[in-house]
């Protein structure tokens, strides 16, 4: 072989070399930028379901137009009973608790409903993926029971009256919610109108636990003092 020939294979091996390597590195670059791309559609992806978590989306969140500024127009006495069930017993009301857990199934969507709670008012099973917020709800626009129950869940008291009650017994429940309890003004608890046709005129419930009476005197004020502070944050969810 001539030296030309020499030089012209020589040069062309090196060409082939070249574009082998320059074949390697742009197929490097577009794995690299698919995993970068995999990477942020991932990325996108966890940051929209943690805005949708932290803005109530998908299963979080809550319903209701719940108040939570209550100007109390009555003084309730100072607590004498703090024993629940002294309370209860001074108060004549009737006390369950430790009730059967009846599960804590989500339902298909948040206008499903359930009818097959084996407590009235409910004190746990299948609810609604959202849950209804804190504070005090006016006379017929209570939450569904579907969504008090998920508030019970979280930990809550739901605080319950009959249908009929007195605006001067609303008024006792509502300063009842306001009390300074835990640190702050109604801390996770719900005020509002029964919506089961529950046998008791006033009722406090927990996840599992209920307590009804059927007249609001201040022993009845003390054992609802008392349920609360036994039972509050005391789901099997523990949600702020």
């Amino acid at each position: 072989m001539s030296s030309r020939q020499e030089e012209k294979e020589r040069r062309r091996k090196e060409r082939e070399e070249q574009e082998a390597i320059a074949a390697k590195a742009a197929a490097r670059k577009t794995r690299l930028q698919l995993v970068g791309g995999v990477v942020l559609a991932v990325l996108a992806v966890g940051g929209i379901t943690a805005a949708l978590v932290a803005g109530g989306g998908g299963s979080s969140g809550g319903e209701g137009d719940a108040s939570t500024e209550i100007e109390p127009t009555v003084e309730l006495a100072p607590a004498r009973i703090t024993d629940l069930e002294e309370a209860a017993t001074a108060a004549g009301c009737e006390l369950k608790e430790q009730l059967p857990n009846e599960g804590s199934e989500h339902l298909p969507s948040n206008d499903a409903t359930f009818d097959d709670y084996k407590t009235n008012p409910p004190t746990s099973g299948t609810h609604t993926p959202i849950w209804a917020e804190d504070g005090v709800y006016e006379p017929g626009n209570e939450p569904a029971k579907e969504l008090t129950v998920h508030a019970l869940e979280h930990g809550r008291i739901n605080l319950q009256y009959a249908v009929g009650t007195s605006p001067e017994d609303i008024a006792k429940l509502e300063a009842l919610w306001n009390e300074d309890f835990n640190g702050g003004n109604g801390y996770h608890q719900l005020l509002f109108r029964n919506q089961t046709n529950m046998p008791h005129k006033f009722a406090a419930t927990a996840w599992t636990n209920s307590i009804g009476c059927d007249e609001l005197s201040d022993e009845t004020i003390d054992a609802f003092r008392a349920f609360r502070a036994k039972y509050v944050d005391k789901g099997p969810e523990i949600v702020p």
